[in-house]
């Protein structure tokens, strides 16, 4: 009898099957459109499947394929840019990516902070039980995963993009076999951003609710024609209360920050670099879609969150900064403070939002972060060099391995002063261009407030960068430091490494000085496809 039914039931089945396939109609795909994704994604599998197959390659041949991956994807995305100059932005995937602008820019700071973190790790790991191909492809996934996020045009896309980010990420934080600091490190990124997951889809799922889609642009739609301000939409509140608090998390906006410095410190110091920078930018890229771009009618109710997660992050990053005796700490709450700078433009568009003239908010977002995300990268590549001198083998990276750096290598010390200035907002660096850029972002919608603190936080954070500065220029080296710089046992600089950093304190003087190119390029970012 049971034979009989489920026959009965195959046999309904089976024309209903036939139909349904003769009906369906998948996305057109435009390949050449996803050509960095898919240039990341083979240069991922190609050093896993090569390396599997093939004895340990030469020195440095590992991260030059990893660099000259990012580097073309990089590439094609700027090829992308002039597309969308040229015809406009569009979606692709059936509406599931966004091509415009805002996705290529971001791509592009992506792709460039890959580069820079695989040149730096090519020391780091050489000699170690990691060196191989596996921490370099997980760089290439994280990097795919970003830029899944800067591309979403749809929350589940988002959803999946930001899962394959955080997991190469938990991966890359206990990948240093040697250190318990890295296991812990791993482990606490991994629960509390299993957490954070939770609440983001927890959140999707109330939007789809309130919406009946998942789509951007159709949420934007659906909205639009049912917005009653007289009676707000719970539903649809309550998810975005749970996206603001998963997007905290993954931006270390306070008080969503408690696993930043115990992470940043545990980390392989590559591994920070590439959360500090390539995390941040496809976490901001994310708050900047689900905000700013899909939820631009519900802005009245999100910005006064925005408001106080810039204070909190501003406040707390800068002050608990200055009393950290490691520099990596150091660095992990200037991070939080950097946050509350970005959430300040984040404020400033939402005044904006959904508007014809959409001002500088998002412009202003997308510049701090390429430009931060160089200059991160080249502190963090300071703080590897001076971690690998003898008796820092394991990665100590305290205030004191910091004294008379610039005795014992001036052309380091110079370079990294260089950064901690334009840390600190100093002009005719990078980081005045990008802080500036937000305070008058605020400035412009009247969120007078708000920029006032940031510049008072700008003041007391500079204190930190201080701090390392007189460790290195006024006091007196360790002993035997000298003596084990002269005799090559001390702070060795690879070429690799010299190169990246290098090239960070070029970028951060040369966009200091000569801004503008760069400012026009992000100022046509509030083109977004729909």
């Amino acid at each position: 009898m049971i034979a009989e039914l489920v026959s009965q039931i195959s046999t309904h089945e089976a024309p209903a099957q036939a139909l349904l396939a003769q009906t369906f109609v998948g996305p057109e795909v435009n390949w050449f459109a996803l050509s960095p994704m898919l240039t990341l994604l083979a240069g991922a599998l190609g050093m896993m499947l090569v390396g599997a197959l093939t004895p340990t390659w030469s020195k440095g041949l590992y991260a030059l394929v990893a660099a000259v991956t990012a580097g073309t994807a990089g590439a094609l995305a700027m090829v992308q840019w002039d597309d969308i100059t040229d015809n406009g932005p569009t979606t692709l995937v059936g509406g599931a990516i966004a091509f415009d602008t805002l996705a290529m820019f971001l791509t592009i700071t992506i792709c460039i902070g890959v580069l820079l973190v695989s040149m730096l790790t090519d020391s780091f790991l050489r000699g170690t039980p990691n060196e191989g191909p596996e921490i370099y492809a997980l760089y290439l996934v994280a990097a795919i995963g970003g830029i899944v996020m800067v591309s979403a045009n749809d929350l589940i896309v988002l959803f999946l993009g930001l899962e394959t980010l955080s997991l190469a990420l938990y991966v890359l934080a206990a990948s240093n076999r040697r250190s318990l600091a890295s296991a812990e490190s791993g482990i606490k990124y991994f629960v509390l951003g299993g957490f954070a997951s939770a609440f983001f889809l927890y959140g999707i799922a109330l939007l789809y609710g309130a919406a009946g889609t998942t789509n951007i642009t159709e949420m934007v739609a659906t909205f639009q024609s049912g917005v009653d301000l007289d009676n707000p939409n719970a539903l649809a509140l309550a998810g975005l209360a749970l996206l603001i608090v998963g997007l905290g998390f993954k931006v270390a906006a306070a008080p969503f920050h408690v696993w930043t410095p115990d992470v940043y410190q545990g980390a392989p110091s590559p591994v920070t670099a590439l959360m500090a920078s390539v995390g941040k930018a496809a976490a901001f890229a994310a708050m900047l879609r689900v905000l700013v771009t899909a939820l631009p009618f519900f802005r009245d109710d999100w910005r006064p969150v925005i408001w106080v997660l810039a204070l909190l992050s501003l406040l707390v990053g800068s002050f608990l900064a200055v009393v950290q005796t490691d520099v990596k700490r150091m660095l992990a709450y200037s991070s939080v403070t950097h946050a509350g700078f970005l959430l300040v433009g984040v404020e400033a568009a939402g005044h904006t939002a959904g508007e014809l003239d959409p001002g500088d908010g998002m412009p202003s977002v997308a510049l701090y972060l390429m430009l931060y995300s160089v200059l991160v990268i080249g502190m963090i590549g300071v703080v590897t060099v001076v971690s690998r001198a003898a008796g820092n083998r394991d990665g100590d990276s305290s205030l004191d391995s910091f004294k008379g750096l610039a005795k014992r290598r001036p052309a380091l010390a110079l370079g990294f002063t260089v950064l901690l200035l334009a840390g600190a907002g100093v002009p005719v660096t990078s980081g005045f261009i990008a802080k500036f850029g937000v305070i008058q972002a605020a400035v412009e919608v009247e969120s007078y407030a708000l920029a006032i603190i940031a510049m008072v936080a700008a003041v007391v954070a500079a204190f930190m960068y201080l701090r390392i500065m007189v460790n290195m220029w006024l006091s007196p080296p360790e002993d035997g430091a000298v003596e084990a710089d002269a005799a090559g046992t001390g702070i060795s600089i690879d070429l690799s490494s010299g190169l990246a950093i290098a090239a960070a304190v070029a970028f951060t003087l040369f966009v200091g000085v000569f801004p503008s190119w760069l400012i026009d390029a992000a100022e046509t970012v509030n083109v977004i496809a729909r």
